[in-house]
């Protein structure tokens, strides 16, 4: 049985920035968001979720051959750019992150995707890739 989340545990997030933006639904992983509130502590800067937990039904999933990362409640999408970025991702790596996204491009909404997922034959960890 999954335990359910007590949003008061997360001193530094609120329920609504992991809302589906498409449902409005709120699945994220306990464990998960355990792992991301440790990790904010110790970065020590505030972490903005631009994109948290995606109902299979989100238009970014539909175009996807099978769900992601978000669709478990096991990602986020952080806004950070520059050598903010980089600290993040080093910072992520050492805490058990697993999946790292990095959109940086000028001219676009620059962020850092993390997720834990574990590894299978479809999905290698630990593994980068960019937008």
């Amino acid at each position: 049985m999954t335990r359910k989340i007590n949003w008061n545990d997360y001193r530094n997030f609120v329920e609504d920035e992991f809302r589906c933006k498409q449902t409005g639904r709120c699945e994220m992983n306990p464990e998960f968001m355990d792992r991301l509130q440790e990790l904010r502590t110790d970065y020590g800067k505030p972490m903005i979720i631009n994109s948290g937990f995606r109902h299979v039904t989100h238009p970014v999933e539909m175009r996807k051959a099978r769900p992601g990362s978000h669709t478990f409640g096991r990602a986020v999408d952080v806004l950070v750019s520059h050598e903010d970025a980089l600290d993040l991702i080093i910072l992520a790596r050492m805490y058990g992150f697993t999946g790292f996204g990095v959109a940086q491009k000028a001219g676009s909404t620059r962020f850092i995707h993390l997720d834990d997922m574990e590894p299978s034959a479809t999905r290698p960890r630990p593994t980068i890739w960019s937008y």
